[in-house]
């Protein structure tokens, strides 16, 4: 299975919106309360609150094709639009989805190379994400592939305060 890459512009908001949309319902809705949840759902993947981060120079959306069919993004930062680190040594992974309907094919973990060689050619010395202390199935998947935990941080959805683990992998050693 070739993916395909592809950078975002603001030209692809409406398919942006509606895949972090998806995607992140179908991984979490079931999980929080509804009403905190569509709360976080309005304004953290709202068309103004997805342009404003797409022309942020410091952040970039990439869209995943398997040919024509969207399947997945990913989006990552680096210096100030990171959430918690900000070093410029490192880049953030802040998001990484994979449409259910695609899931278990080993496109995530091609998403996370092309990640690492993203931040391998930025010179970083290593990619760190926050990941829900619940969400044990990505857990697993980032520290298989090298990721060590490192810190925690609060997450809010609405007014539910909850904890992601702070996973950090080291670019000078190869994705395991």
């Amino acid at each position: 299975m070739h993916l395909r890459f592809q950078k975002c512009t603001l030209s692809d908001i409406d398919q942006l919106v509606e895949i972090s949309r998806t995607t992140f319902v179908n991984s979490f809705e079931k999980d929080n309360d509804p009403e905190d949840f569509k709360n976080y759902i309005d304004a953290a993947f709202a068309k103004d609150t997805i342009a404003h981060q797409l022309k942020n120079v410091h952040s970039v959306f990439y869209f995943v094709f398997i040919d024509e069919l969207l399947v997945g993004y990913f989006k990552l930062n680096i210096n100030d639009a990171q959430t918690d680190i900000k070093s410029e040594e490192s880049m953030e992974l802040e998001r990484i989805y994979v449409r259910q309907d695609f899931q278990g094919r080993q496109i995530g973990k091609q998403m996370l190379l092309e990640a690492v060689a993203l931040a391998r050619q930025l010179n970083k010395t290593y990619l760190w994400l926050g990941v829900w202390e619940k969400n044990t199935a990505a857990i697993r998947f980032y520290q298989k592939h090298g990721f060590i935990k490192f810190g925690t941080h609060p997450y809010y959805i609405g007014k539910d305060e909850q904890t992601d683990w702070l996973l950090r992998f080291e670019l000078k050693k190869p994705l395991q």
